[in-house]
């Protein structure tokens, strides 16, 4: 693509304001300009990388947490993720997150893929690892977290997408890489 193609469809910004700013989250409002002429504000939320994890077992299960969300008001199917801590490893932050969230310790880790989830609003680096195998610490998953772990077959895991049961973008995003990575042949 030529430089002029790019500038040509480049938002201007006048500037942007801090509305909010705590220890995981920048909100602010940004002063924009469409290539057109429109001028317009627009929120921009900035959050820390994150890691979303896939640990499929030696039956092709996916180790994942069933939780609610009050912002949906649904139950929903999620795979184990969080926050990188500042200056900690990706693969260390997912295997952690793992561990923490539902007993169980990933044996290997291997980044499939990165993604961002709302590109138009938030700035964020979501980092989807693929664990195999993983072996229970014997430790209860974080009450705060989930109300119960489960392996749910990564051949359900399509359907479940479709009927609403998983929904969040990281699970999605960690699903669909991981049929991707096994239907290329690069499992």
């Amino acid at each position: 693509m030529t430089t002029e193609i790019r500038r040509a469809s480049e938002w201007t910004i006048h500037g942007e304001r801090v509305v909010d700013d705590t220890r995981r989250a920048v909100l602010s409002i940004a002063d924009v300009e469409l290539p057109d002429g429109v001028r317009f504000e627009q929120y921009v939320l900035r959050l820390p990388r994150a890691a979303v994890v896939v640990v499929l077992d030696d039956d092709e299960r996916v180790l994942m947490m069933w939780r609610h969300r009050f912002i949906l008001g649904k139950w929903v199917w999620e795979l184990p993720g969080g926050y990188l801590d500042p200056d900690e490893d990706p693969a260390d932050c997912a295997a952690r997150e793992v561990e923490e969230e539902t007993g169980w310790r990933p044996r290997t880790m291997q980044q499939l893929v990165s993604f961002q989830p709302a590109v138009g609003t938030i700035d964020q680096d979501n980092l989807v690892f693929l664990g195999r195998g993983a072996d229970p610490t014997g430790a209860a998953p974080d009450i705060n977290e989930t109300a119960k772990i489960g392996w749910v077959p990564l051949a359900e895991a399509k359907d479940r997408m479709l009927r609403g049961e998983i929904v969040g973008a990281g699970s999605v995003a960690g699903i669909l890489a991981t049929l991707l990575a096994k239907a290329g042949g690069e499992f």
